[in-house]
């Protein structure tokens, strides 16, 4: 995974405007375009992706403090990019959208469960208290599932955007 110029300059630029954008709309909880972009940069990048995507991660702990709310941004985010990962590249073109928005809600519905072993580590839960954990993020969850589904209309055209710029860099 050897980058050129080029992609070490618009991987950085990429990770910094995802963290932009997620502050820029940080008033409204558990809306953002983080899994959005994930999941259109994986489409397109495959594993350079993870580039991007660890660049936010960083940005977000330089910027929010690396404590431990921090810590599990090191793999939630990664489970995402890893499903986008499993989907057919060669998919129908009129299904992609739809899969592309329920993959990116799945994650955000998932959220708390997914958040929840690095709580029950940290805070020693047992089986009992992580369950309770998880229930009671799940109106976070289902925000956060819904925003992601309905955010996720802007998959596809961030991925043709990307695909089109990719091309005219090419040939410059």
């Amino acid at each position: 995974m050897k980058l050129n110029v080029k992609e070490i300059a618009v991987f950085g630029m990429l990770g910094a405007l995802i963290f932009a954008l997620k502050k820029s709309i940080e008033f409204l909880p558990n809306v953002h375009l983080v899994g959005v972009f994930i999941v259109a940069l994986t489409v397109v990048y495959r594993k350079k992706a993870l580039y991007p995507l660890y660049i936010y991660v960083f940005l977000d702990g330089l910027f929010g403090g690396f404590s431990s709310w921090w810590i599990p941004y090191i793999y939630i985010w990664t489970l995402l990019w890893g499903a986008t990962m499993l989907l057919p590249k060669n998919m129908n073109v009129k299904i992609k959208p739809i899969v592309y928005m329920t993959v990116c809600a799945l994650h955000g519905f998932l959220y708390g469960t997914l958040y929840a072993p690095f709580q029950a580590l940290f805070f020693n839960l047992d089986f009992k208290g992580t369950i309770a954990w998880i229930v009671a993020g799940l109106p976070y969850d289902l925000i956060h599932g819904v925003s992601n589904f309905f955010c996720g209309i802007l998959i596809v055209p961030i991925i043709i955007t990307l695909e089109k710029v990719n091309k005219q860099a090419i040939r410059h």
